[in-house]
């Protein structure tokens, strides 16, 4: 009796080869091999991971795969965005400071504060490289003795950590792509057209059943429930 084939589906080898196989290449048994190289950055040394790929196809096939997950995330959905999130501030040089974390794609000031003497916008500092919350009124990073600032953000996450129906629709995404730029086959790309249709449809499905969203809102503890009129807004025009 032959032994059981198990496959993962939820890995980014797997979804590497589902694009492979939609533009008629064969699988690969791994994507890359892991090297440490270091960079400087503004006098820090700074080590980071990255992949070395033997085949230049299954490259591009993965930067194909990352970018697709990373537009599509960028829309912001209910399991990568979070409202009212309380950036922590850190103590740098005795000042306090918000440094962003490295996978915050999108963030916006929570509606309902007003801030009247600042304007906030996400810069890098040159001093340490760090993307951080920059006052431009003010022209500082240093946000000293104010109030406590809370934003609604978008997260990137990893693949595994994405709900299966996003894995599927990036995927084909990506199939899509590579069928454009690789096989430039007009017939495969309405295809999997097709098949991208479907797959949306799921994630739409799945937004819908886990953000149970309404027109009145939810859980006012988090000020994110409806509300019909705010003096201040029509003042600030």
């Amino acid at each position: 009796m032959a032994a059981p084939i198990k496959i993962s589906l939820d890995t980014e080898l797997s979804a590497v080869n589902s694009i492979l196989g939609a533009i008629g290449q064969a699988p690969v048994t791994r994507l890359a091999d892991t090297t440490d190289r270091t960079y400087s950055v503004n006098g820090n040394n700074l080590t980071v991971p990255e992949l070395q790929f033997e085949n230049p196809e299954v490259a591009f096939v993965y930067t194909l795969l990352m970018e697709c997950n990373l537009d599509t995330q960028n829309h912001g959905w209910v399991f990568n965005t979070e409202t009212w999130y309380k950036l922590l501030s850190e103590t740098i040089n005795g000042e306090t400071q918000y440094v962003f974390p490295k996978n915050v794609l999108r963030w916006d000031v929570s509606d309902g504060q007003v801030f009247r003497t600042s304007d906030v916008v996400r810069r890098t500092d040159p001093a340490d490289g760090k993307s951080k919350l920059y006052d431009k009124k003010n022209h500082t990073y240093n946000f000293t003795g104010r109030q406590p600032i809370y934003f609604d953000v978008v997260w990137y996450w990893e693949w595994t950590d994405l709900p299966p129906s996003f894995q599927r629709w990036i995927t084909i995404q990506a199939q899509i792509r590579a069928a454009t730029q690789l096989v430039s086959n007009a017939e495969l790309v309405q295809m999997l057209m097709m098949n991208e249709t479907k797959a949306q449809a799921a994630c739409q499905e799945y937004e819908m059943n886990q953000g149970d969203y309404s027109f009145f809102g939810w859980q006012p503890q988090d000020n994110v429930v409806y509300n019909s009129y705010q003096p201040y807004r029509m003042l600030t025009r």
